[in-house]
């Protein structure tokens, strides 16, 4: 089953203007496509880079590490499952507190309402236990059921409670931003 992990780089608070965002389709445990692009810190274009880097790519679900990249930069899961047709799974490691988030959106952006709204349009968070020996995550799906997606992302988990495709994203873009930051030509 081919499946697309998207995850941002680092990036200093107030420092750095654009980050990374990786998007890494797999297919068993191979890794068919790699891509990244520069998404602006706290801007608003995550979602319409994503469908960038997707067309064309083949997958049968997208996993997102969470809603929020590169600060308070959102991509909306129910656009990316509306262009493409497929599931959008969106992950986090901790539980969300969509309180706080509303308070920090409303205290530190005018636009804060076009934000909180890709949050609103969010169903239930679940908590899934994704490896025995591993904490939960939690997880809110776009397009698929929740037992459905369970399935999914236990069958991803190999090394941890993270499903690779987040997982090798992840490791992708912090490697290339911890390159950037020391000035190292790619």
């Amino acid at each position: 089953m081919p499946v697309v992990g998207v995850e941002d780089g680092r990036f200093q608070k107030d420092i750095t203007r654009k980050a990374l965002l990786m998007a890494v389709l797999l297919r068993g445990s191979k890794i068919e496509h790699a891509k990244a692009c520069k998404i602006t810190v706290d801007g608003l274009d995550a979602t319409e880079k994503l469908i960038e880097i997707l067309n064309g790519w083949d997958f049968d679900a997208v996993l997102l590490a969470g809603v929020s990249f590169a600060g308070f930069n959102v991509i909306d899961p129910m656009a990316i499952h509306e262009k493409f047709g497929e599931p959008t799974i969106i992950i986090s490691r901790t539980k969300p507190d969509n309180k706080a988030v509303k308070r920090a959106l409303q205290r530190h952006f005018e636009d804060w309402e076009i934000r909180w709204g890709v949050f609103e349009k969010l169903g239930s968070v679940h908590r899934v236990v994704a490896l025995a020996s591993e904490p939960p995550i939690y997880v809110e799906t776009v397009g698929v059921g929740v037992l459905l997606a369970c399935n999914i992302i236990r069958a991803l988990c190999v090394c941890s409670r993270v499903p690779e495709p987040i997982r090798v994203a992840r490791l992708i873009a912090r490697g290339l931003s911890l390159l950037e930051r020391n000035n190292c030509n790619l």
